[in-house]
């Protein structure tokens, strides 16, 4: 690990607690395997004040500066993040929809010297990533707009039940909501070439909320989740403060790029590199989206 690493690390990290600089201690293996244990038996993992208490208010004076740049929009969206209009079976869950209000700031609106950015591309953090999917390494999104991007909720605003598109999800909330904004999720609802319609439809319906785990997050929280084979939301937001969450998106691939559908819906933009990508996009794990 390069020293500018360790040093950039200590500075925002409580190393002690989190010992990012040591992969293969003791310590590093033991938390490891808490991860690990969390992620196979939920799919998700939470890394409680992962940045120190003493930067928490820079952090999300980080996330408030760059919120005005975020695309607002709202639309009507499904949990696959396909178009609404396609033709699927009567009874497919795609049919359900809901209207998506969220706002996404995209990563080549980020300072490249920001706190949120530097996290992200850090080796160090990047390589306790990797162990924690048991992957030999992670790979930062290709996708100029959605490696790394800020998800920003206002009052009355949520983010409906959907499926991520990359393998593997990392986010730190960076301003917690006056209230609302939990995060849900049903964990291994779906995977590799098994959609499950029945249990998704359920959810999306209301029927079989035994399946629903709710997740309080702090500012400062790291949370590491397996959203590709988890549907999962955040829930309306209320009161005068946003909820703002830095997503730091990984994968086991390199040279991965977004789909041109969702890349719309996020962002409101598409560039040449999405569609070119989308032209010659096969997903090995033959999931719908």
């Amino acid at each position: 690990m390069q020293d500018t690493d360790t040093n950039w690390l200590k500075a925002i990290v409580d190393l002690d607690r989190y010992p990012l600089d040591r992969p293969g201690s003791k310590h590093w293996n033991a938390l490891l395997g808490d991860v690990q244990a969390a992620l196979e038996h939920d799919g998700c993992s939470v890394l409680e004040g992962f940045v120190r208490e003493g930067l928490l208010s820079q952090l999300e004076q980080e996330s408030r500066a760059a919120a005005p740049d975020a695309h607002y929009t709202t639309e009507t969206v499904n949990a696959y993040n396909v178009a609404v209009d396609s033709e699927w079976d009567d009874d497919h869950p795609a049919h359900i929809t809901f209207e998506r209000g969220n706002a996404f700031v995209a990563r080549d609106l980020l300072p490249e010297s920001g706190m949120i950015n530097r996290l992200y591309t850090s080796g160090a953090f990047q390589q306790f990533i990797a162990a924690c999917f048991g992957v030999d390494t992670v790979y930062e999104l290709a996708d100029p707009l959605a490696g790394l991007c800020i998800n920003v909720l206002t009052s009355g605003k949520e983010h409906p039940w959907h499926f991520d598109t990359n393998e593997y999800t990392v986010s730190l909330l960076t301003r917690a909501a006056t209230a609302g904004g939990v995060f849900e999720f049903c964990p291994n609802i779906r995977e590799p070439g098994r959609e499950n319609l029945r249990d998704v439809k359920a959810v999306l319906e209301g029927h079989v909320p035994r399946k629903v785990k709710q997740l309080a997050l702090h500012c400062g929280d790291l949370q590491l989740f397996r959203g590709r084979h988890s549907l999962h939301r955040v829930t309306r937001v209320a009161g005068d403060d946003e909820r703002h969450t830095a997503i730091f998106a990984y994968t086991e691939k390199p040279g991965v790029i977004s789909n041109v559908e969702r890349t719309r819906q996020l962002f409101g933009r598409v560039l040449d590199i999405h569609r070119c990508a989308q032209r010659r996009a096969v997903r090995s794990d033959k999931l719908l989206d």
